[in-house]
């Protein structure tokens, strides 16, 4: 290990308030009146049909009333009605269901802002394989930010001197701890040439494969979040082929992608390394050896493909970060 950081001090660029054109009117009011604390730190906003509305924000939850306040007990949180969720998801879909067969079969819907929309309900099958959910009931908007500066945490860590680059990296964390967000960061100091050492001159050209919307926030195709002057975004495309689209068609010097696991991931980092290309990824993972275990990963790891692995993990300190070297 190199070191053991705590989670940086930057604050975030606001972002929450581009959900509230999506969300129903009751439910957008009680949102609009939570204590400014709460809105600053909303991490995600869980609504459920018939079931106290909740608010996950700074590592706690609370359950929203109809006046904004957030106790704990849920009695008498404001319970989202039938009429509510089906709002929502017509506004989610704008109002076309059928354009959004393949989110709705994959369990999510990426909206303007970054924003995952998480859903839940009943499913329909079609040759045993998930077709898309039907009765959707439940919604978890996660909410995307964006934290600038929190790269210079790693990023001296990552640094290749020989090649004056960045190594390969994977960032391992469980749901919702912030690899993303810190990815993205990597990814606009990159671009941009924020090196922590003045002899790396100026940025890189970095080639993004933003599948589910999330690092870029593009709405049709154009970046809403700031990842540098340098960056090529592929958007809305699988992982592996929009990685080997982005090494034959725009020659990037690092290629950054978010959630690999599948052997077709692999089998398209392979290409990167091959062709010269420094790769940044994340994957979910308690820890290291967690995040290992799966098959892919594990068989870029024997390979030693990766020189680098971040993990972010929670603390009695708050958030922690790690960097580990390759054994």
């Amino acid at each position: 290990m190199i070191e053991n950081r705590t989670t940086p001090t930057s604050q975030p660029q606001e972002n929450a308030g581009t959900i509230y054109p999506l969300l129903p009117p009751a439910v957008r009011e009680a949102v609009r009146r939570m204590p400014a604390a709460v809105l600053e730190g909303m991490e995600e906003l869980r609504i459920r049909e018939g079931r106290p509305l909740e608010v996950v924000y700074g590592g706690r939850y609370g359950f929203i009333r109809s006046d904004g306040r957030t106790d704990r007990p849920p009695e008498e949180a404001y319970r989202p009605t039938r009429q509510d969720c089906g709002l929502l998801l017509e506004l989610l879909t704008r109002h076309s269901l059928y354009s959004f067969e393949e989110e709705l079969r994959r369990g999510f819907i990426t909206v303007e802002g970054g924003h995952r929309v998480g859903l839940a309900g009943r499913t329909v099958l079609e040759d045993g394989r998930v077709k898309q959910i039907r009765d959707v009931s439940g919604f978890n908007l996660r909410i995307a930010r964006e934290l600038r500066g929190c790269g210079l945490r790693v990023l001296p860590d990552l640094l290749d001197p020989a090649e004056r680059t960045v190594r390969h990296t994977l960032i391992i964390s469980p749901p919702g701890y912030g690899k993303t967000t810190l990815l993205r960061d990597l990814i606009r100091m990159i671009s941009t040439g924020e090196w922590p050492v003045p002899e790396y001159g100026g940025g890189r050209k970095v080639g993004v494969v933003d599948e589910r919307s999330e690092l870029a926030a593009s709405v049709r195709g154009v970046p809403r979040f700031d990842l540098g002057p340098r960056t090529d975004v592929m958007d809305g495309c699988p992982k592996a082929e929009g990685m080997l689209m982005m090494i034959r068609s725009m020659s990037p010097e690092v290629l950054a992608v978010d959630e690999i696991g599948r052997p077709e991931d692999a089998a398209a980092v392979h290409e990167a390394v091959h062709a010269g290309i420094r790769v940044l990824a994340t994957a979910h993972g308690s820890n290291r050896e967690d995040a290992l275990r799966r098959p892919a990963l594990r068989e870029l790891a024997a390979e030693g493909v990766f020189s680098r692995y971040v993990v972010l993990r929670k603390g009695t300190a708050g958030l922690q970060v790690s960097t580990f070297k390759e054994a």
